[in-house]
């Protein structure tokens, strides 16, 4: 299994080797708490940090 890690630029959580939002490649391993968007529309939290798409995202990088 792979280890999770978070976008540096936009905190979403992968395991890929690219992100799949900002297509950037920097990366952390030592992230701290997760947010899980489902409705980017209804969330408050999402609106605020100008998330668009839904997913799992760390709370700080």
């Amino acid at each position: 299994m792979k280890k999770e890690k978070a976008c540096k630029k936009c905190k979403i959580i992968t395991e890929k080797e690219k992100c799949p939002l900002c297509e950037g490649t920097e990366f952390t391993e030592s992230w701290k708490g997760r947010m899980i968007i489902f409705d980017t529309e209804k969330s408050e939290i999402a609106q605020k940090l100008k998330i668009k798409q839904p997913g799992d995202y760390a709370i700080k990088t």
